[in-house]
C-alpha cells in the first residue's frame, strides 16, 4: 500500500526486497553517526519486525521510502510511538533515516512534510515530536524546515552517560501550527 506521495517520493508499506538495502543502510557508519552504534543484520531484522508490528498495532509507523523516478528504496520516513521514560512520553515521534546517496536532495524534508500532513489530517494526531542528539544539526535543520519548534534540551535515558550523543534536543509541532483545524 502507498500511504502518500510527493512530487519525487512514494511512502509505502515495506516489502521483503527492502530488507537487504535496509541492512546496508543501518550498517553504514556515516548514516548511523548520530546513533550509539550501527546495527548488525540481526539488529536490523529485529528493527524491521518492530516496524511491521507497530503498523499492525497503531496503524502507522516508519514508511519505506522510494524515489518515484527509479523505484529505488532509500530509507524510511514516518512515525513511531516513543515510550522511553521522559516527561513528554508517550508521544508520536516523526523520524527519518536515508542512505547517504539520498542526502542533500531535500528528500527528508519533502517526505516529512507529507507525513505531517497525513498524520494531522488522516491519522488525527494533535501533536508530533522529534528528537535527536544535540550534535545532529542536519536532522535539526529538517525539523525547523518542516515547521517544528524547539522545546528543550534533555538527556536521553537510553544513551550511556559518557556518550557525546546523550544530550538531545526536542522539537514539537501541533495540528494548529501545521495548518490543521
Amino acid at each position: 500500500m502507498i500511504y502518500m506521495g510527493t512530487p519525487r517520493l512514494r511512502l509505502r508499506d515495506w516489502m521483503e526486497t527492502d530488507l537487504e538495502p535496509f541492512r546496508r543502510l543501518n550498517a553504514d557508519v556515516e548514516v548511523m553517526r548520530y546513533f550509539p552504534s550501527v546495527l548488525s543484520s540481526e539488529g536490523t531484522d529485529v528493527f524491521y519486525e518492530a516496524i511491521l508490528s507497530e503498523f499492525q498495532e497503531c496503524g502507522y509507523g516508519f514508511y519505506a521510502v522510494e524515489v518515484k523516478e527509479s523505484n529505488e528504496f532509500i530509507g524510511f520516513i514516518g512515525f513511531h510511538r516513543a515510550t522511553f521514560p521522559s516527561d513528554f512520553t508517550p508521544c508520536i515521534e516523526i523520524g527519518w533515516r536515508l542512505k547517504k546517496e539520498a542526502w542533500g536532495k531535500g528528500y527528508a524534508t519533502e517526505g516529512a512534510r507529507a507525513c505531517l500532513k497525513y498524520g494531522f489530517s488522516d491519522l488525527g494526531f494533535q501533536d508530533v515530536y522529534s528528537f535527536t542528539a544535540e550534535v545532529n544539526q542536519p536532522s535539526q535543520n529538517v525539523m525547523i524546515k518542516i515547521g517544528m519548534s524547539f522545546v528543550k534540551r534533555f538527556n536521553h535515558p537510553r544513551v550511556m552517560d559518557q556518550s557525546p550523543l546523550k544530550p538531545h534536543v526536542l522539537y514539537q509541532i501541533n495540528r494548529q501550527a501545521a495548518g490543521g483545524e
